[in-house]
Order: structure tokens, then sequence, then C-alpha cells
């Protein structure tokens, strides 16, 4: 399964493709979207969803999981990031890629075993799970690169348990699926 990992922004938007098999993940590929300073909000939005659909043309992801909002001081740039974070999903439903939500807990808690655990300590053992040299940069690739490892982690260990589709076996408590 290849599941493309994202980490809304309109400034910066971190992806990250990681392919699960077998409970085994490989990182394919990382990086960012970037959108200039400066340009209206409405031009920042059209180069995201273009950007986005050429990510989701060239490697054809099964999942797309995505990290969902917290929202700190500056409602401001929550808006933004809301808005940028709405263009993705449209992205993905429009070619027909699954989507999956995850908190930031959700994403600590799959990665490092603790759902309070620090944004280095997430990092560090995205990069021993995946075995790779080095964290991956920028910042919002990595954290992309964690919300996909989230999903392979925790998705596909559901997938290949014997009441895996059995109603009622609690398959989604950890996920829920954008419709």
């Amino acid at each position: 399964m290849l599941i493309l990992g994202i980490d809304p922004g309109f400034a910066i938007v971190g992806f990250g493709l990681v392919e699960a098999d077998r409970g085994r993940q490989r990182l394919v590929q990382c990086g960012a979207i970037t959108t200039p300073a400066g340009e209206p909000l409405p031009a920042r939005l059209r180069q995201i969803a273009d950007d986005m659909d050429l990510l989701l043309a060239q490697f054809q992801p099964q999942a797309m999981a995505v990290e969902e909002l917290f929202f700190n001081n500056n409602i401001t740039t929550g808006i933004g990031v809301a808005q940028a974070r709405g263009v993705l999903l449209l992205a993905a439903e429009r070619r027909g890629v699954p989507i999956f939500e995850y908190t930031p807990s959700q994403v600590k808690q799959a990665v490092v075993g603790y759902g309070k655990a620090e944004k280095r300590q997430v990092m560090d053992m995205t990069r021993r799970l995946l075995n790779l040299s080095a964290v991956p940069k920028p910042d919002d690739a990595a954290d992309a690169v964690a919300i996909a490892l989230c999903h392979a982690r925790s998705f596909t260990s559901r997938l290949q348990s014997p009441d895996a589709a059995r109603p009622g076996s609690g398959r989604y408590e950890v996920r829920k699926q954008v419709r």
C-alpha cells in the first residue's frame, strides 16, 4: 500500500510517501509544496491544488493520511491552513484517494508509543523506523512522513488482524475516513 502523508499549510505543505507491505514500511519520496510569501491566498491555494494534483497523478497513492488541524493562538493563520487543507482534501477526493485523518497525539502514539511525545522524538523514531540516515527535511516533510507512517502502522496492522473485517471490531477507532 502506498500512503501519502500530508502536513497541511499554505506557505509549506509537507508530503511523504511511504510504502507499507506486511508490517514493513519504506520511504519512497518526501518533500514540500511551497508557495511564495506575499502572493494572494487564492493564488497560493491554486498552486497547492495544482501541485497536489501532480503528486497524486505521479505516485497514485492508495491512501492519503492528513493531520487534523490544531489551533493555537493565531486564528488568522489557522483559517489559511484550514483553507489549504480543504484544497488538499478536494484534490484527493477528486482522484478517488481514500482520506484518513489523525490528530497529532495519534501520530505520536503510533510512531513513538507515547501520545505526548516531543517533536524531536517523533522525528528520531521516524528516522529509525524507516532506517534513514537522517531525518527528512524540511520539518514539514518529516511531519508528513510521520503521518504516513502513523497510517501504515495503525491501518495495515488492523487489516492483517483476523477480525479486522468483522463489524464492531473497533477498526475505525484509531482513524476516520472523510467523505
